[in-house]
């Protein structure tokens, strides 16, 4: 067993050695769970409401929530049985070598392209866009015109070596509390500011009549429902840093307890989130909802909330980008060097692997112009594996002899309801980009 799989202070241990770190509070790892699901996919859940109506999409999101809720307590129960204290350790012991390297793999797959994602966002915030054409001024644009130094690929060098490089090379999950707990207070801003310019418009007659149940009126219509399931399964995937914050703490119980009300959280942040945006822009919402807080409010109080709205959902996603990072240095160390020391004792293999990850993401996100395919793609397999399907083959499985028949139940349905509505979802974009290229 590596060594990265199997020590008890699981993620990157402090490298002193004088006094034992103390164990986090319960209200950090809360913060810290709900700053690890809520990262990109706050802005497409209003575009899942337009798609599902508002009575599925709540049903959906809640129903999503109590899933991911049962699949991190067959995680930590069956992670507590065995020797190990990491995901990848855990399917190894279920599965084999092929267990952890597929679970390495989507966590890989997942996390790279969630902070890639992340940065996209940031620049399109900061210095805009040209989607097919039409322009869309970033707000550093729209305060000081078009210059060299507000540029894309400079505004995100300029974030990546000033905000983000100085988080990442933090040791301990739980030195984040801090930035997690701000991250989520600007989730919150986030969501009032909406609620605020919704009631606005609510109150001025201009807010559009939200859909209660889906439009169906043809078979394509239907097969769409599922594609807007994998965006929600996304939103509520945080799974690759259960093991560094839950085994940071003292007791299993207390993670249980810091999940379930970062679910609470998090389901009601993302409903009011969809509801506000698709009564502020109706139908004409976008997968990405800050295209549409990017439009002429056609007011000084409507542009500025339109500005706050942008710049704290970009400063969120700049504090959520080092939780994801974590998990996926420490799977990337533990994929290549798995019989190497622990990571946060060899600088040279910790800053090596962290500046060449903050390079690729950095590299991609200028290059790439729009990943929404592979959003979508990433929601069906890596996101949806990590979150449902491994757990449940987990405790299907059941190596330790621990699950109860109501486990096998659960697990049985959490991992035909995941492969299901992935393989349509797949299916339908598949179909969706055939159509598109003949048209």
């Amino acid at each position: 067993m590596s060594p990265a799989a199997g020590v008890k202070a699981p993620l990157l241990p402090g490298s002193s050695k004088s006094a034992p770190a103390k164990p986090p509070s319960v209200s950090g790892a809360v913060f810290n769970v709900s700053t690890s699901i809520i990262g990109a996919g706050i802005m497409s859940i209003p575009a899942t409401l337009k798609v599902l109506g508002v009575v599925p999409a709540f049903v959906m999101i809640v129903v999503i929530a109590w899933l991911a809720d049962i699949s991190v307590e067959f995680l930590m129960r069956y992670t507590h049985a065995g020797d190990t204290t990491t995901y990848a350790g855990v399917m190894r012991e279920s599965f084999g070598r092929v267990g952890s390297i597929l679970v390495q793999i989507c966590v890989m797959i997942t996390n790279l392209g969630c902070l890639i994602i992340f940065l996209i966002i940031i620049g399109d915030v900061l210095s805009g866009n040209q989607p097919e054409g039409s322009v869309h001024l970033g707000v550093l644009q729209q305060w000081f015109g078009i210059h060299w130094w507000n540029t894309r690929a400079f505004a995100l060098l300029f974030t990546l070596i000033f905000v983000l490089l100085p988080l990442v090379v933090f040791k301990r999950v739980e030195s984040l509390r801090y930035s997690s707990a701000i991250s989520v207070f600007l989730a919150v801003v986030f969501v009032g500011i909406s609620s605020v310019m919704a009631i606005m418009a609510l109150l001025e007659g201009k807010t559009n009549t939200p859909r209660m149940v889906p439009e169906l009126d043809n078979k394509a219509a239907f097969f769409d429902l599922f594609t807007a399931v994998p965006v929600i399964v996304t939103a509520f995937t945080f799974h690759f840093n259960v093991h560094p914050i839950g085994f940071e703490m003292d007791k299993p119980s207390d993670m249980i307890s810091a999940v379930r009300i970062s679910m609470v959280l998090c389901a009601a942040i993302y409903f009011a989130i969809g509801l506000f945006g698709y009564l502020l822009f109706g139908d004409s919402i976008m997968a990405d909802i800050l295209v549409n807080f990017d439009q002429n409010s056609g007011s000084t109080i409507g542009s500025v909330l339109n500005d706050i709205v942008r710049l704290s959902y970009a400063l969120h996603l700049m504090l959520v980008f080092p939780l994801v990072n974590f998990s996926l240095r420490a799977n990337i160390d533990e994929f290549l060097f798995p019989n190497k020391t622990l990571l946060a004792k060899d600088n040279t293999r910790f800053w090596s692997l962290t500046l060449v990850i903050l390079a690729f993401c950095y590299l991609a996100a200028i290059a790439i112009p729009n990943i929404w395919y592979f959003f979508q793609f990433m929601g069906s397999t890596s996101a949806v594996s990590l979150a449902f399907i491994f757990p449940g083959a987990i405790a299907l499985r059941d190596a330790w002899g621990i699950s109860t028949a109501r486990d096998r139940i659960l697990a049985a349905v959490m991992v035909v309801l995941a492969v299901v509505t992935s393989t349509i979802a797949i299916s339908s974009n598949i179909y969706s980009l055939i159509t598109e290229n003949q048209s």
